[in-house]
């Protein structure tokens, strides 16, 4: 259950990331406010799953997941480019992602 736990925590690490964009630098109220709040649930995700997983594993995937999902949500909302290099590297970061897994409890 905490693997799930930290996978949504990523997700709304990605929400969050994405969400800035829309801030306008915290200019605007409902952006910020729903970015903030994805903050909160991100991280408060990330520390029930810690309790059973250990931190450098926990952190490490959360960031991962945030990392690669955020350029490749860029790529697809912002036309941020993609090319095989960029690519090549989201890919190494999940490989990542993927192996902590298999390794860990």
């Amino acid at each position: 259950m905490a693997w799930i736990i930290l996978v949504v925590a990523g997700l709304f690490e990605i929400g969050w990331a994405i969400g800035l964009k829309y801030t306008d630098g915290f200019s605007k109220l409902v952006p910020t406010a729903l970015t903030l709040a994805t903050m909160g649930v991100s991280v408060y995700l990330l520390g029930v799953a810690a309790k059973s997983l250990p931190i450098g594993t926990a952190y490490a995937v959360w960031v991962g997941i945030g990392a690669a999902g955020t350029a490749m949500m860029g790529i697809f909302l912002f036309s941020e480019p993609a090319d095989w290099a960029r690519l090549t590297c989201l890919g190494l970061i999940l490989a990542g992602v993927a192996g902590l897994k298999l390794v860990s409890p």
